[in-house]
């Protein structure tokens, strides 16, 4: 069985909402955030100290989105992912990593230099330039969802979990204010799917019953 190493809607929520998607067995096993600093014994399995870790018997992934591709590759055939025979399947592969490459980055420096740095090291211009960076980011999706309900194939893929966790995390932020309206009306989409719902229980679920705080990375509740 597959297991997933997850902190409350950090990264590791892309591979949980996928394996949710797919209706696939796994393990769910929560980490106070970060786990480098609050679950020492968890660099034995991680030297990185980093979320997601999914084990599928010899295999050990750190990888969000590939995590996600993987798991498409290992259940197909399945509606989330396209096949390279689609005409999308370019597309498909950019918001795939999109997501996190171009969108998460950038709100991982928002996050550190707002809230993680110890008060004397914060730098507020840094957080405010690439929280702007994020934004400007979005005008991708924006033209790309101008008449289409997801990113590729005309329908919900893996793509879409991608991107849907960047727009998760600027939620947590306080970004999603300000969100384009294609971008807005999409991911509103996103958070209505049984799978996204299913995902969200699932972590507060393993994170009551295993002991873990249900803050998420940002530190505020999810």
């Amino acid at each position: 069985m597959i297991t997933l190493h997850h902190c409350v809607s950090a990264r590791s929520f892309r591979p949980l909402w996928t394996l949710e998607e797919l209706a696939a067995p796994y393990e769910l096993r929560m980490l106070p955030f970060p786990p480098r600093v609050h679950a020492k014994g968890y660099l034995q399995e991680n030297p990185l100290g980093t979320i997601p870790l999914m084990v599928d018997g010899d295999t050990r992934m750190t990888e969000s989105a590939a995590i996600c591709q993987y798991l498409c590759v290992r259940h197909a055939p399945t509606p989330l992912q396209v096949d390279p025979a689609e005409p999308d399947f370019g597309a498909w592969l950019n918001y795939l990593h999109f997501g996190e490459a171009t969108l998460t980055f950038p709100q991982t420096l928002v996050l550190r230099y707002a809230r993680f740095e110890p008060e004397e090291r914060r730098q507020p211009q840094v957080a405010q330039d690439y929280a702007k960076w994020f934004l400007a980011r979005l005008r991708g999706p924006e033209a790309r969802l101008e008449g289409r309900e997801y990113l590729a194939a005309g329908r919900f893929t893996v793509a879409d979990v991608s991107v849907g966790y960047a727009l998760l995390l600027a939620g947590l932020i306080g970004l999603s204010e300000q969100f384009p309206a294609n971008v807005r009306a999409y991911w509103e989409r996103l958070q209505q799917r049984d799978g996204f719902r299913r995902a969200m229980r699932a972590q507060e679920k393993a994170a009551g019953e295993q002991g873990v705080s249900l803050l998420p990375p940002t530190g505020t509740p999810a």
